[in-house]
């Protein structure tokens, strides 16, 4: 049981420790922190020295003594942005569940790749979507990668072609940079992207990007079916509700 509770990587909970010291003491000398995490003083030194390479940490000239920078109120304060634009988007991704009776998505994209952050599952349907919260798709194969490619420069658009691994990975996959710029401008001309199964046979998905204040081209939402019950008249009438939740979205953030 000991080792379970044993921090598998010391030199990370020394870190912390350091971190969560100084954010409830303020500024500490060298020893107070050294003393309070019961290390020796150059191993605490190597601490403070390595968090104020990163940017975590500053020592003051005035005396020598160390406090947290600015940076962790930053970091903070995206998880707590990030928190709050998902509280606010879910009662319109549910209200789409809802009058779609299809599984909507949120996403945040993260490089070459969007993450799941918010899903409401559709409570009218016995098929159940796969995905899951925190897990990853690239920007190219994706209905919501589209959607928030075709909001970018080409040359933002490129980079994100060029650190993708690109695969096929359906027969439907786009994998001719061409093709995708293609695809992007046709999203721009109707205001949504689509997913024709590209990532998963069997499965289409219809998606819109968000303007949010501060964010720009990072979050996007889908409705996501079984090709069954997402045929061409079905994406015609669903394009209306999802366009209506974007300008939903957009002027209540």
């Amino acid at each position: 049981m000991a080792e379970q509770n044993k921090n598998p990587i010391q030199v990370a909970g020394r870190l912390f420790g350091a971190m969560e010291y100084l954010a409830e003491h303020g500024a500490s000398n060298l020893m107070e922190v050294a003393d309070a995490l019961e290390l020796n003083k150059s191993t605490a030194h190597r601490i403070l020295t390595s968090l104020q390479y990163m940017g975590y940490v500053r020592q003051r000239e005035e005396d020598s003594r160390y406090e947290l920078s600015y940076k962790i109120v930053h970091l903070s304060s995206q998880v707590i942005s990030r928190m709050d634009i998902i509280a606010r988007v879910r009662p319109c991704l549910r209200k789409l569940m809802e009058s779609s009776g299809e599984t909507v998505h949120f996403v945040k994209r993260e490089g070459a790749e969007v993450v799941y952050v918010d899903k409401v599952e559709s409570t009218r349907n016995a098929f159940h979507m796969v995905s899951q919260i925190g897990s990853r798709i690239p920007v190219y194969r994706s209905g919501v990668g589209k959607a928030i490619a075709a909001t970018m420069e080409e040359k933002n658009v490129a980079r994100l072609w060029q650190e993708s691994q690109i695969v096929r990975v359906t027969p439907y996959t786009i994998t001719d940079y061409a093709d995708f710029l293609h695809e992007l401008d046709e999203v721009r001309g109707r205001g949504y992207a689509l997913d024709n199964e590209e990532n998963e046979v069997g499965v289409r998905c219809i998606a819109a990007s968000l303007d949010i204040p501060g964010c720009p081209s990072e979050y996007a939402f889908s409705i996501s079916a079984p090709i069954g019950r997402m045929d061409n008249d079905r994406i015609a009438a669903l394009a209306k509700d999802v366009l209506a939740a974007k300008r939903e979205i957009e002027t209540t953030i």
